[in-house]
């Protein structure tokens, strides 16, 4: 399978800061980060990471399987979760998430038809003090009511959202 170069030196990076029979425990970054580059989980990236890091694909299976930011397929440009974790839904996480699959036309898991959005119910993001919370690719916003919702919506739609800085 053929990386970039930047994934290339990334994992190479990974892979070497773990001792010798230990590179088991690059899996999970070599599977994010091969899944931003490829848009999802591909069989043949699990065959590859499994093949790099020593182990079964189904190793690798197992861990898709566990981590819920994992996906198999492709996801809209920009993927939103809403929380509606108890501490989330205490506040109207519930209701936030049935308006936002209401304005978007989609349902848990569904890319709208341009590709640019994608919605995702999720359990706890470990942003219970700050809820109702949701998260866009790597960027948490908290404390996000339907108003602010549908700005950062629309954000996304003409081009002016951007990332938080890290």
């Amino acid at each position: 399978m053929t990386f970039s170069p930047a994934l290339e030196e990334r994992y190479a990076k990974i892979l070497s800061s773990y001792p010798p029979g230990r590179q088991r425990s690059a899996v999970v970054p070599m599977l994010l980060y091969g899944q931003d580059e490829l848009g999802c989980v591909s069989q043949e990236l699990v065959e590859e990471i499994a093949r790099r890091c020593g182990i079964t694909p189904l190793q690798v299976d197992e861990v898709i399987g566990y981590y819920s930011m994992l996906h198999r397929k492709p996801l809209g440009k920009y993927h939103v979760q809403v929380c509606t974790n108890i501490a989330c839904q205490a506040v109207g996480a519930e209701e936030l998430y049935n308006y936002a699959s209401k304005r978007l036309g989609l349902g848990n898991k569904q890319v709208s038809s341009d590709g640019l959005i994608s919605l995702e119910e999720v359990e706890c993001m470990g942003a219970c003090s700050w809820a109702p919370a949701v998260q866009i690719n790597y960027d948490f916003h908290h404390f996000v009511t339907p108003e602010r919702f549908d700005q950062l919506m629309a954000a996304l739609r003409d081009g002016s959202y951007q990332r938080k800085a890290s």
